[in-house]
This record gives structure tokens, sequence and C-alpha cells, in this order.
């Protein structure tokens, strides 16, 4: 059976993938059931909470409202995609040292949203914050300690720049 269905071939944290599968299977559960990338979760499955957040050709998506076709020669990255040779980045880091990840259900799209903002505004405000990470639910936190990791990311990214240019002078 699976046999009938087409080829779709798209890369993942870099890696060339390709499923065979119903077309409208969602992005979500192809990512966790096919390819066992079990970081991306399932919060509401109507696209409202944000649990599901990956970026697909750079742009903040609800990986459960995406049917896999249209993944079609895209590029998707997903959590696990945010470490380097298995070393959490900053942003993860932070998410731990400030308590930004409670019950663990809200926290990859969290990341991947906070991520994201900071990709294309490195020293946002609180504000920016606040609004770069409005289309994510979270029911444990309260979104203050998700908002201090995301400063706390700022600051060091900032202390990390300063000691290079102290150290090239």
């Amino acid at each position: 059976m699976s046999t009938s269905w087409p080829s779709i071939v798209f890369r993942v944290n870099g890696s060339p993938q390709s499923v065979r599968v119903p077309p409208m299977k969602r992005l979500l559960d192809v990512l966790r059931e096919d390819l066992h990338l079990n970081g991306t979760k399932e919060g509401c499955g109507e696209g409202e909470c944000g649990s599901c957040s990956v970026r697909m050709d750079g742009e903040l998506v609800n990986s459960c409202m995406v049917p896999v076709v249209q993944a079609q020669g895209a590029c998707i990255e997903t959590v696990e995609g945010l470490a380097s040779n298995d070393e959490m980045q900053p942003l993860q880091k932070a998410f731990l040292e400030c308590g930004g990840a409670q019950c663990g259900i809200c926290t990859p799209g969290m990341l991947m949203a906070a991520s994201h903002l900071l990709a294309r505004n490195p020293r946002p405000t609180l504000g920016e914050i606040r609004e770069g990470l409005a289309g994510n639910l979270c029911r444990c936190t309260g979104f203050i300690r998700i908002f201090d990791s995301v400063i706390a990311t700022i600051a060091a990214d900032v202390s990390v720049n300063r000691q290079r240019e102290n150290n090239a002078r």
C-alpha cells in the first residue's frame, strides 16, 4: 500500500530525507513517527499553541497544520537541529538555567520561536520578545522564566561579543 504513495523529499536539520507516506499526513506526525524526531511535541493539534513549531524554509510554522506534501523540497529545522555536535546552544542552556523549561510540552516550540526571533533580531526588546513568542502557549511558567531565558541568551551573546572585541585589541 505505501508503495503507491509518492516519495516526498526534503531536508531535516541539514540531512536529506525521503518518505513514502500519505501526502496529507501531518508534518508533525512524519517527524515523530517516520523520522523518529520526537523533540517536536503536539499540544493542541489545531495550530493554536505553537508546541509543534518548526522552521520550514526559514519561516516558523505549526507542523500540526502542514501536510507533508507541502514540505516537498523544503528545508525543515526541528528542535533537534538547534544543538550542534550534541552540545546545547546558549538559548537551550538559558532555558535550562533560568527555568524556562518546565513540563516540556511547549519547550521545543518556545525554543524554535525564540531561535527564530533571535535569528531575525539578535537584540529584541522585552516587547519584541513577547510578540515573537505570542504564538506559543505555556501553562507552567507564566512566561516570565521563558522571557528571562531569551534575555539571558541576549546578555550572554553581548558578553561574548565584548570579550571577542577585547581580545582583538
